[in-house]
């Protein structure tokens, strides 16, 4: 059961990797302007400098500690409300059919690029829908994610080798990632609650 948990992670995480890869300067740099002062701050604590370059080096550093995916949620949160408004009540577990009927408005708005990152996030969150959501990545005709011969997954680390002082940070980066994750999950739930009351 582990393994085969580990194994669903692991591509769960190239498939964020992909999407983020696939992403072009341009659309990531779209998203990055569109952030908040709130958004702003929690991406700088992931990235060196922000801009499409330090969300690339951000998302290369942030694989195994949960930076990755902390990046993609903070800058995929106005797609991924726009997406949860769009479904309505069918937000927390949309079918296929649900989904590519909201999903052109959603590129058109937030570009392809970040629609793919915002989908690939939520299969790496382990949404319900998550199924579906591999499917569209990698068979629909618009959001096919390119075909990867070798995605490159990080080599897990011996963190035996690593000073006390590097794994404090790591620790904390951790921690970090994990409360902007729980930030984000927060602010989905109270946007698909207060869609529904619409």
């Amino acid at each position: 059961m582990a393994v085969n948990q580990m194994k669903n992670r692991m591509q769960a995480l190239g498939l964020l990797d992909r999407a983020f890869k696939a992403a072009t300067d341009e659309e990531l740099a779209a998203a990055i302007d569109g952030l908040g002062d709130d958004h702003r701050e929690g991406l700088d604590s992931f990235v060196d400098e922000i801009s499409a370059d330090g969300v690339r080096n951000g998302v290369k550093a942030g694989r195994i500690d949960g930076g990755m995916e902390a990046i993609a949620a903070i800058i995929t949160d106005a797609a991924l409300a726009d997406c949860i408004e769009q479904l309505g009540d069918n937000a927390d577990n949309p079918s296929s059919d649900q989904l590519r009927e909201v999903l052109p408005g959603i590129v058109e708005r937030h570009n392809l690029g970040i629609t793919r990152v915002m989908l690939a996030g939520t299969v790496a969150g382990e949404a319900p829908a998550s199924a579906i959501i591999r499917d569209l990545l990698k068979n629909d005709d618009t959001l096919q994610l390119p075909k990867v011969d070798d995605v490159e997954i990080a080599p897990l680390i011996d963190t035996s080798k690593r000073s006390a002082d590097e794994q404090a940070e790591l620790r904390e980066k951790r921690k970090a990632a994990k409360k902007a994750k729980q930030e984000a999950a927060r602010a989905r739930k109270a946007q698909a609650a207060a869609a529904r009351h619409r």
